[in-house]
């Protein structure tokens, strides 16, 4: 394809992330390098958004503005959770075209590179030159192709650290402390919880992922038997286990409430950690049981961006315009390890990431399918980057001189 020249379009779909903005950001300010590139446009609320015909003229900010913007956790052009189907694709093509647009970079997860697929292969059939390139972002970290996604660093920098919080609040109150995380279908952020742990005796002591069937007696019994080692007990689990026949847990429960996507809302409720608090205080004599769910805490949370994370996440946004705009190629933007921790970026298929899911690596996860193996930690480890300090007292018992005691 021709070098094109005319407007460029970026938008933002589904959960915001710490650093999804420095890919808007990363667009933007590449894009004014190209004078082919006219105007770049930003679409508010997503698809929803190009639909609408409500766009910013991302050309008249300043740099500064930009620079303010992309250290701002969040979607700063807003989302949605519209999830695009032909027709509704076709409509925004033809919004496309009237703007003469001719780059489209949706900075999104699974449905949004989905979407640029779509809108790609409507732009082909009509022979009308238009260059899309999925930007990528989750928290999930569950797209294909792609050694990470830019988000889930952040994420995970949060998560490795609030049960870094839980597990020392335990430890000085004993009792078993059960957190919910994010994560339908892969556990990569659950298993994130194990980030902060120091000693020997450290939580979480217990990490349940969506890989692994999910049973109930087994739970109770790990958990019995954590108990009985330390005498507290700190569980880590993803929104999204399933038992055996491949329903999510949370299905037990009666009433359970339906997403906009029509999933089964996991966690947003706290239901899921009721349950699993309950089933623990009906099968144990554990008294103290405590569970909290994360919920949208551990997306965009303000002071906790993983350096590496923002570096990449612009990054991904700067190799999608160089992609489009220095060879017209459409595709994902996908991030690749080199060594112990350095990365190169490849734009790959669009139909190659559609609509996929990524799990984790079975190397992952220990054979009991409990915990997280040190291959895991070594994995993440880079994209979290360093935690905070902790430490405990060391000092020696006095030894004590009342009769029994």
């Amino acid at each position: 394809m021709a070098k094109l020249t005319g407007k460029a379009l970026v938008a933002q779909g589904g959960g915001p992330t710490a650093v999804i903005n420095q890919s808007v950001v990363g667009v933007v300010l590449e894009a004014r390098r190209f004078p082919q590139i006219t105007h770049v446009y930003g679409a508010r609320h997503g698809v929803s958004g190009v639909l609408k015909e409500d766009f910013l003229d991302l050309g008249q900010t300043t740099t500064q503005n930009l620079e303010d913007v992309a250290v701002t956790p969040a979607s700063g052009l807003g989302s949605t959770r519209d999830k695009p189907d032909g027709e509704y694709c076709l409509k925004m093509f033809k919004v496309m075209q009237a703007h003469d647009i001719r780059y489209f970079f949706y900075v999104g997860g699974n449905d949004s590179s989905d979407t640029c697929r779509i809108v790609n292969e409507q732009a082909r059939a009509t022979k009308y030159d238009l260059c899309c390139v999925h930007v990528p972002k989750t928290i999930d970290n569950d797209l294909v192709g792609t050694d990470h996604c830019p988000g889930f660093g952040s994420a995970a920098k949060f998560v490795g650290q609030a049960f870094a919080g839980a597990n020392m609040d335990n430890r000085a109150l004993p009792g078993v402390y059960i957190g919910v995380v994010m994560g339908r279908h892969a556990g990569f952020l659950t298993a994130a919880s194990a980030l902060g742990r120091k000693f020997e005796d450290d939580g979480p002591h217990l990490v349940y992922v969506p890989e692994r069937v999910f049973d109930a007696d087994k739970f109770v019994a790990d958990v019995q038997k954590v108990y009985d080692k330390h005498g507290r007990c700190i569980i880590a689990v993803s929104e999204g286990v399933s038992d055996k026949t491949g329903a999510p847990i949370i299905t037990s429960l009666k009433g359970a409430e339906k997403d906009s996507h029509g999933n089964l809302q996991l966690s947003g409720t706290g239901a899921l950690g009721d349950l699993l608090a309950d089933l623990i205080k009906a099968k144990t004599k554990i008294k103290r049981i405590r569970a909290d769910t994360l919920g949208y805490l551990q997306r965009s949370f303000l002071g906790c961006i993983s350096q590496t994370d923002a570096e990449e996440a612009r990054a991904v946004g700067q190799k999608a315009v160089q992609f489009a705009a220095m060879h017209g190629a459409d595709g994902s933007v996908a991030i690749k390890r080199v060594g112990d921790y350095a990365v190169n970026y490849e734009l790959i298929p669009l139909d190659a990431v559609a609509a996929k899911t990524r799990h984790m690596d079975d190397a992952f996860i220990n054979a009991e399918g409990n915990n997280v193996t040190e291959a895991f930690l070594k994995y993440c480890r880079p994209l979290a980057g360093e935690l905070p300090t902790q430490d405990r007292i060391q000092a020696p018992h006095v030894v004590k001189i009342m009769p029994n005691k």
